[in-house]
């Protein structure tokens, strides 16, 4: 348990936006090539690894997590040296202004910012401000020195500290889904039933682009994404639309807006789940989307099965989610081998 959170602050401080994830890679394939039989980088940047089990399972097991995050991606640089930018994933105007950042390889601090209030007509006061009315203020005073730092294409990302509330919740920024990648690791670092095969995959955030690639090229009979979920237990919230809740356990999918899921494999789950005295949640409603809709479709296609941390404020600046959870996620997939293997 110790291990897996130490690892998430470790990963969590590693920028990766969609597009440029290689320091998070980096960071990944250092970690995990003591630990897997084979592993390699594919062209567009997926991390594939193999890791040898006791048994060659009937059915080929892919586990996938994707290790980008959402952010920004810099347009524009001002005479005045302020910075334009776009969304790179979904990202929410009304959660940005005022929050630090970390712009380019060199990380360089910066600020959102946006026209002062007083400065603003009445009916800019009663919407949330476009992205595209924002800036970026790295304290330069022109364009000329700005460049000096930044250049147009250069990403950005939420600058948030890792930390603890209450004792049991973390609060941190890239949850989404830097969660699932440690506890991926996690699982690479036991000694397993079955060979299985693990992928930390690019650009899910702007579409999901990576995992059909990796998909493609593993070509399993059985996928799963192991991803984070919005949990919506707090105050406002219509008990219907909680969705799922923080120390509920790991979170079991049956439909979302991009993929209908292995009916066959959700009740595996919950089956392996009671079994084994690990609570399990279903996620009631059918929103969002992950990488499953890729993993299903690449090649031939395969049964897929989406696992995923209940985790609040996705997509924003600062994510909560409850040690507890991360236990049991890696819990669960670690019984899960096995009867996935034979399913």
């Amino acid at each position: 348990m110790t291990g897996i959170i130490q690892n998430l602050e470790t990963l969590c401080g590693i920028p990766g936006v969609s597009g440029d994830e290689q320091r998070i890679r980096g960071e990944i394939r250092r970690q995990i090539d003591p630990l897997c039989t084979r592993c390699h980088t594919d062209p567009l940047g997926n991390l594939i690894a193999f890791k040898k089990g006791g048994k060659t399972p009937k059915n080929k097991l892919l586990f996938s997590a994707h290790m980008d995050e959402i952010g920004f991606i810099i347009t524009f640089v001002e005479d005045s040296g302020l910075l334009r930018f776009a969304a790179v994933g979904g990202i929410d105007s009304r959660v940005v202004i005022g929050k630090g950042v970390e712009v380019g390889d060199a990380r360089v601090g910066g600020v959102i910012g946006s026209k002062a209030v007083h400065m603003q007509k009445e009916s800019e006061r009663e919407t949330a401000p476009k992205l595209e009315e924002l800036f970026i203020d790295i304290g330069a005073t022109s364009r000329e020195a700005a460049l000096e730092a930044v250049r147009p294409g250069d990403r950005a990302v939420f600058h948030s500290p890792f930390l603890r509330l209450g004792g049991d919740r973390l609060a941190g920024r890239a949850f989404d889904d830097r969660a699932g990648c440690a506890v991926l690791i996690s699982l690479l670092e036991q000694e397993l039933p079955y060979d299985c095969y693990f992928a930390f995959t690019v650009q899910e955030e702007t579409g999901c682009v990576g995992a059909k690639t990796a998909a493609f090229t593993v070509a399993p009979d059985i996928s799963v994404a192991v991803e984070t979920t919005t949990a919506s237990d707090i105050a406002g919230t219509d008990n219907h639309k909680v969705v799922c809740a923080l120390e509920g356990g790991p979170v079991l999918s049956f439909m979302d807006k991009g993929t209908v899921y292995d009916t066959g494999l959700y009740r595996l789950a919950l089956s392996v789940a009671g079994e084994c005295d690990i609570p399990v949640q279903s996620k009631l409603g059918v929103y969002g989307g992950n990488d499953s809709r890729s993993l299903q479709t690449a090649g031939a296609g395969s049964r897929a099965m989406a696992i995923s941390l209940p985790c609040r404020y996705i997509h924003s600046p600062t994510n909560v989610l409850h040690q507890s959870d991360l236990l049991y996620m890696a819990k669960l997939l670690g019984h899960l081998i096995p009867a996935l293997a034979q399913a």
